[in-house]
């Protein structure tokens, strides 16, 4: 497994050379932000609905989920953070949050100020592009979301989910080349693919018994990468990512 940047200015770099070509003097200007880090546990809120931060966050260890919450008290995983993502980016220009953002890991959290990245982009309007097409990369991300859960069977969902994630670590330079931790548990994983936590286990037990994933614990290895993209239909165009195709 291929460790994380030594600082979060370096995984917030590395996620954006990801989306978008920086400069030297762009790349310094991220380095010199002020980010403050701080360590939270597992299942931790992190912002809620109807907060108004003043503050952006970046994930630089761990894995982080938003969802919502029915009336009836039952909850919806619509989107999976990993390391490089601000998943409440859009806090920067919405005032108030209408998104529960939660840890699902232990993580190591970088707290960016407003004000900071308001004059980080008006000194560098490239950079400000380069934090658009993030919310914008993530608003693909979720029309994908939004195809896996209404339209592919079960097996698909799985299977489609592992293939994004695998994608975004490997972006980041956490994913040795097809293998990679993804510490999401079997309720987390229902949640956020629109099925129940049995359903899940038979799932994953399913695509163990195809030959499309192996784990072990939180390891995950793909021994054939284009046999999990046929079982996900999963097309990486939507990640808009430089480089899509694992080595």
């Amino acid at each position: 497994m291929m460790t994380a940047p030594h600082s979060p200015n370096d995984m917030m770099i590395r996620k954006l050379e990801s989306i978008f070509k920086l400069t030297s003097e762009e790349e310094q200007a991220l380095q010199e932000l002020s980010i403050q880090t701080r360590d939270i546990g597992t299942n931790q809120d992190i912002v809620r609905v109807g907060d108004q931060p003043s503050q952006c966050f970046l994930i630089v260890e761990g894995f982080t989920c938003v969802h919502k919450v029915s009336a009836e008290g039952k909850r919806q995983i619509i989107a999976i953070h990993v390391p490089g993502d601000v998943p409440d980016l859009q806090s920067l220009h919405l005032q108030v949050l209408d998104i529960n953002i939660s840890s699902i890991t232990p993580c190591k959290l970088g707290f960016i100020k407003h004000t900071d990245l308001y004059q980080l982009c008006e000194r560098y309007p490239r950079l400000a592009a380069a934090l658009w097409r993030e919310t914008l990369v993530h608003s693909s991300i979720f029309r994908e979301w939004l195809l896996n859960i209404g339209q592919r069977d079960a097996y698909s969902r799985v299977a489609h989910l592992i293939c994004e994630i695998m994608l975004r670590l490997k972006a980041v330079g956490l994913a040795d080349g097809q293998s990679f931790e993804m510490p999401v548990t079997q309720a987390e994983l229902a949640d956020a693919t629109g099925i129940t936590p049995v359903h899940a286990n038979r799932v994953l037990q399913a695509l163990r018994s195809d030959g499309l994933i192996s784990t072990h614990k939180h390891q995950v290895t793909l021994p054939d990468w284009e046999k999990i993209q046929q079982a996900g239909e999963f097309d990486p165009l939507y990640l808009h990512i430089k480089q899509e195709v694992p080595a």
